[in-house]
């Protein structure tokens, strides 16, 4: 009798030992299938991460941080630009809030390649999803000049001088290629005739868009 419940003992413990070291396994092999990468899951990562939203206070160049102003009277100093920058997997959403401006006046927009300077021609070009191959000082215009390519952000003001702009793009920002700057431009409206598509007349004033984290 005392034989027959020792092998029983055995028999139990050894069930046991096997379901713990099951039980090791799957966990092992749950964890090894979280560290898997999945694609969909990095996409909306990666486009969560490039998400930025960034204002600032138009000052001088001589006092300004990260807003400027070239030009006062179109452009005060204390007037504000707010810029919000949404990417998504295939598409990206950009938002231009400005507050204080010249009341009831449109003012042509656009993102730019590098940050704001001392002179307005310090943020550089356009940004553009594909770069002209042609571009160059006396010749910057060309068919990858439009609004499905670069990321055009005109606006009116109201009586009070505030306006919202908005423009979706068909392409994803991301940490590699991304605007570093909205311009705002003397122009009340972006022109889109053949030749002149792009043109918006001087730089008044100038927002850095903050790098992702």
């Amino acid at each position: 009798m005392r034989n027959t419940q020792n092998r029983k003992n055995r028999v139990f413990l050894a069930v046991a030992a096997m379901a713990t070291i099951g039980l090791m396994t799957a966990a092992c092999g749950s964890g090894n299938d979280g560290a898997e990468a999945d694609p969909g899951q990095d996409t909306d990562s990666n486009t969560a991460e490039n998400q930025v939203t960034h204002s600032g206070t138009l000052a001088e160049p001589a006092d300004a941080e990260d807003a400027f102003t070239y030009d006062t009277e179109l452009a005060p100093v204390g007037a504000e630009l707010a810029v919000e920058v949404k990417p998504e997997a295939d598409a990206s959403t950009v938002v231009l809030t400005v507050t204080g401006l010249v009341p009831d006046r449109g003012y042509a927009a656009h993102a730019h390649t590098e940050p704001c300077g001392d002179t307005g021609d310090a943020s550089g070009p356009h940004f553009q999803h594909e770069a002209d191959p042609d571009a160059d000082p006396d010749k910057p215009m060309a068919d990858v000049v439009n609004p499905d390519n670069e990321i055009w952000l005109d606006l009116t003001t109201d009586a009070e001088g505030n306006g919202t702009s908005e423009a979706n793009v068909p392409f994803a920002i991301t940490a590699e290629a991304t605007p570093k700057s909205v311009v705002v431009h003397k122009a009340e409206q972006t022109a889109t005739a053949d030749g002149e598509a792009g043109v918006a007349g001087d730089r008044v004033a100038c927002l850095t868009i903050p790098a992702s984290h």
